[in-house]
């Protein structure tokens, strides 16, 4: 059982659902500053993901837990994540497999299936821990943030 404490994001929705995952991925950063890291390497990654909202769908979840792994673990879990360049480098030539541009990653994915749900959650948070003593907190801005 996977028992950590995440940082806390704030919002006014009424449900909060929390989904931890273990995924198991290989990837490199192809950058000078990336040092020992532009090597092949892996980790087991520890993702949190965090949805919120007010309404319930027709079977009274606010999203299917398994929905979110299926999402997630399926499609990272032992992959390497360099070869998943619709989310990497063929959107942003700078955007590599970082910790960072995990939590993104993730969060892109799954806010892209929520926007077709009918009762409108959001993910409201994305942690992604790459060592014991590494994580990343990915929230996405909001709309009028954005502008």
């Amino acid at each position: 059982m996977i028992q950590q404490i995440y940082p806390q994001v704030q919002h006014n929705y009424q449900f909060e659902l929390n989904k931890d995952m273990h995924i198991a991925a290989a990837h490199y950063i192809p950058h000078e500053d990336a040092g020992k890291c532009q090597k092949v390497h892996g980790h087991t990654y520890f993702v949190n993901v965090t949805i919120a909202g007010d309404d319930l769908d027709d079977s009274g979840f606010l999203v299917n837990f398994s929905s979110i792994k299926k999402l997630i673990h399926d499609r990272f879990d032992h992959t390497l994540l360099n070869d998943h360049t619709e989310l990497f480098s063929e959107k942003d030539p700078n955007y590599f497999p970082t910790t960072e541009g995990m939590a993104r990653a993730v969060w892109e994915v799954i806010q892209r299936e929520l926007d077709t749900k009918a009762n409108k959650p959001k993910c409201v948070q994305v942690f992604v821990r790459e060592t014991p003593t590494s994580y990343v907190v990915f929230r996405p801005k909001q709309k009028e943030e954005q502008q």
